[in-house]
């Protein structure tokens, strides 16, 4: 793909035809002229609906995806011991958010953003069709494509949310909470439909409404194609064009490669899950820091941006606490409500994969709220920090409201009410909207303009991190007692809340254009 002609750079570094949070303001048209909507810019619906179907999809599968594992081979699972299942579930998260870097790079230098979410979307949905088919061989693909498509959709999908605003509308954190709200109506409707048809029928139904579900998002994301912006157009930043055609070589050599050296060591028997597992742990511990660095270093940002990145990695890292514990609700807390809880609800055994969709339930009916509040306090909203911080410290007291009814409880046969999973997932999922709308809308200000699309990528290799953690951690569950595991990983979160918290005036400084 040739390069786009760009106007003259400016002179702080930026190019102001091309400046990846420049967008309609408050009195403003949206992009290709298309009017506000409820105040807020007409392509949020579009962006906002495929994030309703991606995550009906990818989280609809991840809520029975350890269950599946760990069921036995007459119930038509994997037959894994349930640390074992839940720790290969988390590595399964760490490599799609890893991978998230490499689709942030590419729209930043090859395909531009709009390009680069519906080919992952073609990716997501080939994955899923993959699962359906009740074939080992066909899970591992499946899974592949769906990681390599997750990391083409994710990180874009946030940068063209950020597009829709400038950097000084008001408007932009009550947009992505509303944007965060729907990501949450496609993790609530997911696990009930896969939960009934995973749990009650068979698991590979589960995996088919999860290919539907991810179809109907590429489609409404097409046909709503006019209100987004650079929709015309390619990379913001892209290679020469000999370069381009290196890099497509190598993206497509580098992927056979690997490909076939896995292949061999598995035969081999040189290769097992457990080992992939930790591979991708040690990959996600290096891969933000050569990132950080690579930011730091670049020609392409400039001064005032690389002051930026210091607060940016503060933000960070506290994703990456509250992101260990919330991402457990989709392993240990599922295995712990299917062997522990019960779950009869008048008569009515619930799916155990539904506490999922609790928490995105959580999420929706609070993002509303919060949205609101930002939008009527307006300049008197409580700085970006303070609600992370927030978010982190409601994810921490999530799973230690569990504690007390853990006391005392050791080998099998005991159960706890329902009510006490309820209550941790309503701390989390509160928690959750908290931090990632804001972190997802600060990240978008603070990126360097040549990194737009990585900046956010950046942003999931806090996710990253965090599940290739919880991939080791999740191991323990079941070997020490239930009350120890849950008030070590929850007072991680709460430590780091604390952090966040106590610094909170120096971001405040350092923090602009972020309020």
């Amino acid at each position: 793909m040739p390069p786009r002609s760009r106007p003259h750079p400016a002179p702080d570094g930026r190019d102001r035809g091309a400046n990846p949070t420049r967008s309609a303001g408050p009195q403003e048209t949206g992009p290709e002229g298309g009017r506000d909507l409820l105040g807020q810019p007409r392509g949020l619906l579009t962006l906002s609906g495929l994030e309703v179907w991606e995550r009906f999809s990818f989280l609809g599968m991840q809520a029975i995806l350890v269950l599946f594992f760990s069921a036995t081979t007459a119930d038509g699972g994997l037959d894994m011991e349930p640390g074992a299942a839940a720790s290969v579930a988390a590595g399964y998260s760490t490599l799609v958010y890893l991978l998230s870097v490499a689709g942030g790079w590419i729209a930043d230098r090859m395909l531009g953003s709009y390009r680069s979410v519906l080919y992952g979307g073609f990716l997501i949905a080939c994955g899923h069709y993959a699962m359906a088919v009740p074939v080992p061989a066909f899970t591992w693909i499946g899974l592949g494509l769906i990681s390599a498509g997750t990391g083409m959709l994710k990180p874009n999908v946030a940068a063209m949310v950020g597009k829709l605003y400038s950097a000084t509308d008001e408007r932009r954190d009550a947009g992505f909470s509303l944007y965060y709200m729907s990501i949450n109506v496609g993790a609530f409707l997911g696990p009930i439909i896969t939960g009934l048809l995973g749990e009650d029928i068979d698991w590979h139904w589960g995996f088919s409404a999860a290919a539907v579900g991810m179809t109907l998002g590429i489609i409404q994301y097409i046909a709503g194609r006019r209100n987004l912006a650079g929709r015309k157009e390619g990379a913001e930043f892209p290679l020469p064009p000999a370069a381009m055609r290196r890099a497509v070589w190598l993206i497509v050599g580098g992927v056979l490669a690997v490909a076939a050296v896995c292949v061999a060591l598995s035969l081999a028997g040189a290769l097992t899950l457990s080992g992939f597992v930790d591979a991708l742990t040690y990959v996600s511990m290096a891969a933000p820091i050569v990132y950080f660095t690579v930011l730091w270093r670049s020609p392409r940002v400039t001064r005032e941006e690389r002051g930026r990145l210091r607060p940016f990695l503060v933000l960070w890292l506290a994703s990456v606490a509250f992101n260990f514990v919330l991402f457990q609700s989709y392993t240990v807390l599922v295995l712990l409500t299917d062997q522990h809880v019960n779950t009869s609800v008048f008569g009515y055994h619930v799916p155990s994969s539904w506490i999922s969709s609790a928490l995105g339930a959580v999420s929706v009916l609070s993002a509303p709220f919060i949205a609101g509040a930002w939008q009527r306090m307006g300049p008197r909203q409580p700085h970006a920090s303070n609600k992370l911080a927030l978010g982190v410290l409601l994810g921490g007291l999530g799973f230690l409201v569990l504690v007390p009814t853990l006391l005392g409880t050791s080998g099998t046969g005991w159960e706890i009410s329902l009510v006490w999973i309820v209550l941790a997932v309503l701390f989390i999922g509160v928690g959750d909207v908290l931090l990632e709308s804001t972190g997802l809308s600060a990240t978008s200000k603070l990126a360097p303009a040549a990194f737009s699309s990585q900046a956010l990528a950046l942003w999931f290799l806090s996710l990253a991190l965090a599940t290739g953690i919880q991939a080791q951690t999740v191991k323990f569950y079941g070997q020490i007692s239930d009350s120890l595991y849950f008030t070590l990983n929850g007072a991680v979160a709460v430590v780091v809340a604390l952090a966040v918290f106590a610094v909170a005036p120096w971001l405040r400084r350092t923090m602009h254009p972020v309020h």
